[in-house]
């Protein structure tokens, strides 16, 4: 083997068990025009003679020589390949924990009304152009299935408007009599009245898409049970308070019709023009375009929260926040354990959409029609608490869940 003179170069001098190293590079021209070896060694007792300790690979690079251990230490490239990666597949938990900061350091700044107007480019245009990419990537005969799927679709609906708000109730009883001291009377209704509400219609859909559920199922779902919800929340409210309710029908029915329907129609068109290949292109970037609206709603969500006065003891806040988490990954565990039963056969695509569907609340459409209800009640912030504590606490947990979800779809596939 050449060693290569000690006196042409000294790269470094470390110390290991007591030895200083050297290493020593040939920086010769010729010896740069390929992989020349590398003489790393340490000295004897004398100091005289040297021995070789590693060899090393010494390649010529455009502004120098670049040394990497042989079968040893990861290089820098790799490390920041390896980083890319952790943020590329936790982008979402990443991009979720710095929107929340950002929030509390700055509240003012993503609140509805403040200077950037997060409810308009965010709630409004960014909601849109998510329904709009939904439309484009779903396929007429996806859709036509979707909606055709009366045993899914009639199950979400039950376990929306029937199971939710039983167990609203019975929990609701539960505490009002074993537990009186721990929450007000009108913040317990509240809690009954969060129940009642139909599911979300971004959440649920933009939560299936991240998890690689079924879109379609979760599109069908959404729509379905807000149009229901204009009338089985009023009825069931009426059931639970025994209050004679009027709802501007129309309004609701128009508000869902442009923010839904409308969007993933004008999708449905663009697929039969250049735009759906232009989509397929760029799928990857189209979907991390819904992850980033997400995150902005996030935002604006806790934004909200931490500017909003409710006019809430710090104890029941805090009872509150501690129990509202748990009602939903309880519900979320029902809801995934139901629609997971071999005797359903649902795909994991599917029962990943239904949970979603099934476990969520909607604020968008729940604080109109509480405030259109309950107008003038001296009670309307403890009935509204609920269901704007919950709104971001379903946006955390879902999202948390999204690598799980997408792990169990991708398995079946």
């Amino acid at each position: 083997m050449k060693t290569i003179p000690l006196s042409l170069f000294l790269v470094s001098a470390v110390f290991a068990n007591g030895n200083g190293f050297n290493v020593g590079i040939d920086r010769s021209p010729s010896s740069l025009q390929k992989t020349s070896t590398l003489f790393l060694g340490h000295p004897n007792a004398s100091g005289a003679r040297w021995k070789p300790a590693t060899l090393f690979a010494v390649r010529d690079l455009t502004e120098g020589a670049a040394v990497s251990l042989r079968g040893g230490e990861r290089s820098y490239k790799s490390i920041v390949e390896k980083a890319n990666a952790f943020v590329s597949n936790n982008f979402f938990l990443i991009g979720m924990a710095v929107a929340v900061a950002a929030a509390k350091l700055f509240p003012e700044l993503g609140k509805n009304g403040s200077i950037v107007r997060p409810e308009l480019f965010i709630g409004k245009y960014g909601v849109t152009v998510i329904f709009l990419l939904s439309g484009i990537s779903l396929k007429l005969e996806e859709l036509t299935k979707a909606a055709s799927n009366v045993k899914l679709n009639g199950l979400i609906q039950t376990m929306t408007f029937g199971a939710f708000p039983l167990a609203g109730l019975a929990l609701t009883t539960t505490i009002e009599r074993f537990l009186p001291s721990l929450l007000p009377k009108s913040l317990l209704d509240g809690l009954l009245i969060m129940t009642c509400l139909p599911t979300t219609i971004n959440m649920c859909i933009l939560l299936t898409s991240a998890s690689g559920g079924n879109v379609a199922t979760a599109l069908c779902n959404t729509v379905i049970s807000n149009m229901a919800g204009i009338f089985i929340t009023p009825a069931l409210l009426l059931q639970f308070f025994g209050k004679s309710i009027e709802l501007p029908f129309l309004d609701l029915v128009r508000k869902l019709v442009n923010k839904v329907l409308l969007p993933v129609g004008i999708g449905q068109v663009l697929r039969m023009t250049p735009v759906k290949d232009v989509y397929a292109k760029y799928t990857i970037f189209f979907k991390r375009l819904q992850e980033i609206v997400l995150l902005g709603i996030v935002w604006n969500a806790f934004c909200n929260a931490f500017t909003s006065g409710l006019g809430l003891e710090v104890k029941h806040a805090a009872a509150l926040l501690t129990m509202l988490p748990l009602l939903h990954v309880g519900s979320l565990a029902s809801m995934f354990s139901f629609f997971s039963l071999k005797e359903l056969n649902f795909s994991p695509s599917e029962v990943a959409a239904a949970t979603f569907c099934g476990a969520h609340k909607t604020l968008a459409f729940g604080l109109p029609l509480i405030n259109t209800i309950f107008e003038g009640n001296p009670n309307l912030a403890a009935y509204c608490a609920p269901i704007m504590f919950m709104h971001p606490l379903q946006l955390v947990i879902g999202s948390l869940l999204v690598p799980y979800f997408k792990s169990t779809v991708g398995e079946s596939d």
